[in-house]
């Protein structure tokens, strides 16, 4: 059954159904509950069950690889992570496993029934070297139909339907596709009243291109959020000046304490670096435009595999925010408040 935007309008939408947005509670912006990020190329249907014993350290770091870290299909080892995150406090999560990441719609369904947990799922495609060959000549308007469907009808070739547009991919160099899909996107975001969510490329100056592009498309800056801000801007004049064009800053990397990520020539913050950046767009006046998340799609995130888990921001980073003076507004803002404007169909 197909809902119209009417129908929508003011509620957010899970997996399980459309909700009073009040019910969200304290949110993950940007998580991968089941997913294969492993390239296409190197996929191994048969892969499954974590990694080997004592390879956490190297994982962690990037010095080997291992599909068994890249892919995640077990829908009960999801429901458990889940889980933990419910005990801990947090209520929803923001499941961004989209096309060319083999995404499990009504494998959400079954952790949110068993969790409790309310699950908003993304839709479109990740990046262009992971997206079906049959995507290359495809139309800006074949996609934004696509991606509309997926919020009004469902999605992946189920009765599932996505509650934000994303995480649309993008690499460096940008793509044509990429930039095909994302024009698709901004137009499901104009028809259906949904957020859109985007990954940008490893530069740091095309989260500015996504900016500039956005508003050639007639993009709603206050509802599409940039991913991934803590690995890809270190610098405050292009931090604030993203923040002042007025789109979502998304730093969803929280728990990643290694210097060392994905083989670029950056240095990754730690938490208590994250969070002093965020502090600094806050007393500028940004703190409506903050979401934070995890982003974990390794498996050796996972506590069951001695990673930090979806729990993590409950248990250790609101406690350390308040040990730093942050007021219970701007936690219940970055948490509760932003999450749930942006999930609120419009």
């Amino acid at each position: 059954m197909r809902l119209t935007r009417d129908e929508m309008r003011g509620k957010a939408q899970t997996v399980l159904g459309l909700v009073d947005p009040a019910e969200l509670g304290p949110t993950l912006m940007h998580e991968h509950l089941i997913w294969n990020i492993t390239h296409p190329a190197k996929r191994d249907p048969a892969a499954s069950g974590g990694p080997k014993p004592g390879q956490y350290w190297d994982l962690l770091n990037g010095d080997v690889a291992d599909i068994r870290n890249t892919t995640q299909k077990d829908r009960a080892v999801a429901a458990r992570a889940t889980a933990e995150m419910v005990a801990a406090g947090g209520k929803t999560v923001v499941e961004l496993t989209i096309g060319g990441l083999e995404p499990d719609p009504e494998g959400l369904a079954q952790v949110a029934r068993e969790t409790g947990a309310h699950i908003v799922m993304g839709c479109g495609h990740y990046v262009h070297d992971y997206q079906d060959p049959a995507n290359h000549d495809r139309s800006v308007d074949s996609f934004a139909k696509e991606m509309i469907d997926q919020v009004q009808q469902g999605a992946w070739g189920t009765g599932v339907r996505a509650g934000i547009v994303g995480e649309i991919g993008c690499q460096w160099p940008w793509t044509d596709l990429e930039k095909r899909v994302l024009a698709g996107a901004v137009i499901a975001q104009q028809e259906t009243g949904a957020s859109l969510t985007i990954h940008p490329a490893r530069h740091e100056d095309h989260p500015w291109m996504l900016v500039e592009f956005l508003r050639e498309h007639g993009a709603d800056l206050s509802r599409t959020i940039i991913d991934h801000i803590d690995r890809t801007i270190f610098d405050d004049d292009r931090l604030f000046r993203l923040a002042d064009a007025g789109v979502i800053l998304e730093w969803d990397l929280f728990g990643q304490e290694n210097t060392y990520y994905a083989h670029a020539d950056i240095d990754m913050p730690n938490d208590g670096m994250r969070l002093r950046t965020i502090r600094r767009a806050i007393d500028r006046g940004h703190l409506d435009q903050i979401v934070i998340s995890h982003d974990i799609c390794h498996t050796i995130q996972f506590s069951e595999w001695g990673g930090h888990g979806y729990a993590h921001i409950q248990k250790k980073v609101l406690p350390h925010m308040r040990k730093r003076g942050w007021s219970e507004a701007e936690i219940e803002a970055i948490m509760i408040g932003n999450p749930r404007r942006l999930l609120t169909f419009i």
